[in-house]
């Protein structure tokens, strides 16, 4: 039997990934869960339902059977909330719709989905090496970003936005600093209950995703910090996110909040410190650590990441390192000349080699680039190539899923090139 990556044992793939057919059951009296890629909310109320995320566009007609099923009626939908653009949120709008029926995004919801649209063919290569193991097949991981059924918003959210159904008051807040610039959360005072979609990511207790390496806007440190006030100032009673199990509890969740905030602000606050100081983004990246107490759960990726987000999102991307930076030449154009001057592949394979050895895979891999420049099937320097791979997977300790993921399907290639015939 095949070995499962690492990746598949970490907790994402149980939070997020297609899941096999269950019923809708009850939050409480009056909120109701249907779970898939991501979970779907309803709010039942005297004057009409109320749906918070629709699912993805091969899941949204389940939900609403799920929920029929278990209320013993026809819903009878007055207005749907979208918490984000991305598809796995949103897709099964259609679903839900209908004549009347109020559809509500952030006023950033159309340049959200306008991005997944212009670069569908973009980010789809991009997203199978890091999500496509989250995906029951290539079919389903193609329908997040799919540029037909989308949602028909009738109400932009700006700002703060509020509507009353059935006696029962609806508050929803943008919040552009979480995983999408588009974000909104939901809140119902009567319950005390919050609705954060993927505000502080797709894991719950870890941090945020300001970036994502298959690629997507650069989201703002500061303003999720600023949305994370926010939530503290609501004071919860009950937790819903976007996937996972709700959270219950007002001592445990401003806890949790809180946690979150301050891991958040400290590598904020300290990679603002490093660059006032005058230190170079790769040593901020390398010294750059949370303190014990603010050790957050497993998630998407180190604190490096976050470090380097917070850095571009202040700076930019020219790092005055180097002229080079400011031209169309990359560093791969003389890359074979560098291989020819140091001996050719077998002896930057050697040294690559002997990095790996010492613990230095990422310096390893500085020089394997180089040497498959010159000669993409130089056996040498694949067998380092991998080396150098596994070790930085093992490295991860089964924490940062895309890292993982990213890494697992380096190795894959790798191993690939050193299986085909010399």
């Amino acid at each position: 039997m095949a070995r499962l990556p690492a990746s598949a044992d970490h907790r994402l793939v149980e939070a997020v990934r297609w899941a096999p057919e269950q019923e809708a059951r009850r939050v409480s009296d009056d909120i109701l869960l249907s779970a898939g890629t991501s979970n779907s909310y309803l709010v039942t109320t005297p004057g009409g339902d109320v749906v918070v995320n629709t699912g993805t566009p091969y899941q949204g007609a389940r939900h609403r059977e799920r929920y029929e099923t278990l209320l013993g009626r026809p819903l009878d939908v007055r207005a749907i909330v979208l918490t984000q653009s991305h598809p796995d949120h949103m897709g099964g709008w259609a679903a839900f719709a209908g004549p009347g029926v109020e559809t509500i995004a952030s006023a950033a919801y159309p340049d959200g989905r306008l991005d997944r649209t212009l670069l569908k063919e973009f980010f789809l290569p991009r997203s199978r090496r890091i999500v496509g193991g989250l995906n029951p097949s290539p079919e389903h991981l193609r329908t997040w970003f799919r540029g037909t059924d989308e949602a028909e918003v009738t109400t932009f959210v700006r700002d703060r936005h509020a509507f009353e159904l059935g006696g029962r008051r609806v508050e929803l807040y943008a919040t552009p600093g979480g995983e999408t610039i588009d974000s909104l959360v939901v809140w119902l005072p009567h319950e005390r209950a919050l609705f954060t979609g993927n505000l502080m990511g797709a894991l719950y207790g870890a941090l945020p995703h300001l970036y994502t390496p298959r690629g997507d806007r650069q989201r703002s440190a500061r303003w999720f910090l600023r949305d994370m006030e926010l939530l503290l100032s609501l004071g919860p009673e009950l937790l819903i996110t976007g996937h996972g199990e709700p959270i219950r509890g007002a001592e445990r969740i401003r806890a949790d909040l809180t946690k979150v905030r301050d891991a958040v602000a400290y590598i904020h606050d300290e990679t603002i410190a490093g660059m006032n100081a005058g230190t170079d983004l790769f040593t901020l990246m390398a010294t750059i650590a949370l303190p014990p107490e603010l050790e957050p759960e497993s998630g998407r990726g180190p604190v490096r990441w976050y470090v380097r987000a917070i850095w571009e999102e202040h700076a930019g991307w020219f790092r005055h390192e180097s002229t080079t930076e400011l031209y169309d030449v990359p560093p791969r154009a003389v890359w074979p000349e560098l291989a020819e001057l140091a001996g050719g592949p077998a002896a930057l394979a050697a040294r690559a080699q002997a990095h790996v050895d010492a613990g230095r895979p990422v310096h390893a891999l500085h020089l394997v680039e180089i040497a498959l420049a010159a000669d993409p099937g130089d056996r040498p320097a694949r067998t380092a190539q991998v080396a150098a791979l596994e070790l930085l997977l093992a490295r991860t300790g089964g924490d940062h899923y895309d890292e993982m993921t990213w890494l697992e399907s380096e190795l894959a290639l790798a191993r690939a090139a050193l299986e085909e015939p010399s």
